[in-house]
């Protein structure tokens, strides 16, 4: 189990990123465009991301990760289900957002967060290992995906949930 802790930590920050932005930034009734803009987002963001899973999977991404900081590979099954998981989640937020949903807005910021670190680290992982490294071809179209998703629902809410700071 200790093959899943640089995963969980990383994407443990980025979880609580995602719901402090959920919990303060706000999508009001009149921003109906911009929320639309962010569904479509959201779903090229997922469709991408659901590719660059597939490229991680083929290529050993769960085994190699691992190793970088000398602890044994993600389990397959761990690997691909937790993934799994989270296109289902993401999938289902797609209509959330449209409605102001705010679990729609946490999944869309988490994903937005997560895509945009897939895009700057597989880079830096392939440096690190002179040469590539396992979900390095299609890295960059989720930090893209994910760089645009951001900006949507930057676009698509504003600062005033509980606790504005």
């Amino acid at each position: 189990m200790l093959s899943v802790l640089p995963s969980l930590l990383v994407l443990g920050l980025a979880a609580l990123a995602a719901l402090q932005l959920a919990l303060r930034r706000r999508s009001p009734p009149e921003n109906v465009a911009e929320r639309l803009a962010a569904a479509r987002a959201l779903a090229l963001a997922v469709g991408i991301q659901g590719v660059h899973f597939a490229e991680e999977t083929v290529t050993g991404f769960h085994e190699r990760l691992g190793t970088l900081v000398g602890l044994p590979g993600i389990p397959l099954a761990t690997f691909v289900g937790f993934n799994l998981m989270w296109l289902g989640i993401w999938v289902a937020s797609v209509p959330g957002l449209r409605s102001a949903g705010s679990p729609a807005f946490f999944a869309a910021w988490f994903l937005a967060i997560a895509g945009t670190l897939n895009g700057i680290a597989h880079p830096l992982l392939a440096v690190a290992e002179g040469g590539s490294f396992p979900g390095l071809v299609t890295s960059p179209f989720i930090g893209v995906a994910a760089a645009w998703l951001w900006r949507r629902l930057l676009e698509a809410t504003r600062p005033g949930g509980p606790n504005p700071s």
